[in-house]
């Protein structure tokens, strides 16, 4: 049982919150066990709140929201339809407050292009990539980026449709599988070197997570089925190293418009240093997931990370 919990006027002033979990996306399944767990963590804080599975068989999803009743919504939607700025522009046009990014945020967010876009632009690290189209020559995209190659749908999360690549055989088989989940493509020079996760609370990076996993890369078995993946606060960075790490997670954050919380994913390069992956605007919230594990680090618990992201939504 926690020991969190909020006053009655702070409770007043939240009102009825859904907690909008489920959607339709490749996503579902983590965002039903995100959504089970904030809901169970809000109410044991004595928020009023109670949840909605969007996208439940046979459901109408704008007449779901139409006739619940709630003052906020807490959004874990994963994935398109609920992280991408689809479900934030509803809530707009009711005027109903919600937590975490915005609309556009949100959007840029889900869209790994436009966030490297906007990323090199204000001068942050990260890989060299490429979109390819129709009539792209493969050969002379690997022979500019060279191999081996990440290939990645540029609007799924959880490492969905992603593969990693070490031929133009592969790289064409790659693209095509990705495009069963996009028709945009990124293909992105791949990083050989550890990976770290930085969760952002208001603004501020949370401490920082090394991931390792017996697997290829860090994918959709490694983050959500396998046990044998490592998540270390003993990630073997400096000092000078991990206070660099998180004030390039905050400015990433920053720069793509983001609030309330989320997640930056980033790779250390040996030779170009800190290379940033891509921004999370509604992480994982399972027991799998890495923001609470941060916070926990943090000395922060689950029923109290659920209350701080609440509170951005007044």
């Amino acid at each position: 049982m926690t020991g969190f919990r909020i006053t009655d006027q702070e409770r007043s002033q939240f009102g009825r919150v859904v907690v909008l979990y489920g959607g339709s996306s490749a996503e579902r399944s983590v965002s039903l066990k995100s959504g089970a767990e904030v809901l169970r963590g809000l109410q044991q804080a004595n928020v009023d709140a109670f949840g909605l599975d969007l996208c439940a068989e046979g459901a109408d999803p704008l007449q779901q929201l139409q006739q619940a009743e709630f003052d906020r919504a807490f959004l874990i939607l994963h994935g398109r339809g609920g992280e991408d700025g689809t479900m934030q522009g509803v809530l707009e046009i009711m005027g109903k407050p919600y937590t975490g990014s915005g609309v556009m945020a949100s959007a840029l967010g889900m869209d790994k292009v436009k966030c490297k876009q906007i990323w090199a632009a204000a001068g942050l690290p990260t890989p060299q990539y490429a979109v390819p189209g129709e009539g792209t020559d493969m050969a002379a995209l690997a022979n500019k980026l060279g191999f081996p190659l990440i290939v990645k749908p540029a609007h799924e999360g959880s490492s969905i449709g992603m593969s990693k690549v070490d031929s133009l055989e592969q790289l064409s088989q790659a693209i095509t599988e990705a495009r069963q989940f996009d028709r945009a493509v990124l293909v992105e020079s791949w990083v050989n070197g550890p990976e770290f996760t930085v969760a952002v609370l208001n603004g501020k990076a949370l401490p920082v997570i090394r991931l390792e996993t017996p697997h290829e890369f860090y994918d959709f078995d490694a983050k959500y089925q396998a046990d044998d993946t490592q998540y270390k606060f003993d990630h073997g960075l400096s000092a000078e190293q991990e206070t660099e790490l998180q004030r390039l997670s905050e400015q990433a954050f920053e720069m793509v418009g983001c609030n309330g919380w989320g997640r930056v994913d980033v790779m250390l390069d040996q030779q170009r240093g800190f290379q940033l992956l891509e921004v999370n605007t509604l992480p994982g919230m399972t027991d799998h997931s890495l923001v609470p594990m941060a916070a926990r680090e943090a000395g922060i618990s689950f029923e109290e990370l659920v209350v701080t992201v609440l509170r951005g939504s007044l």
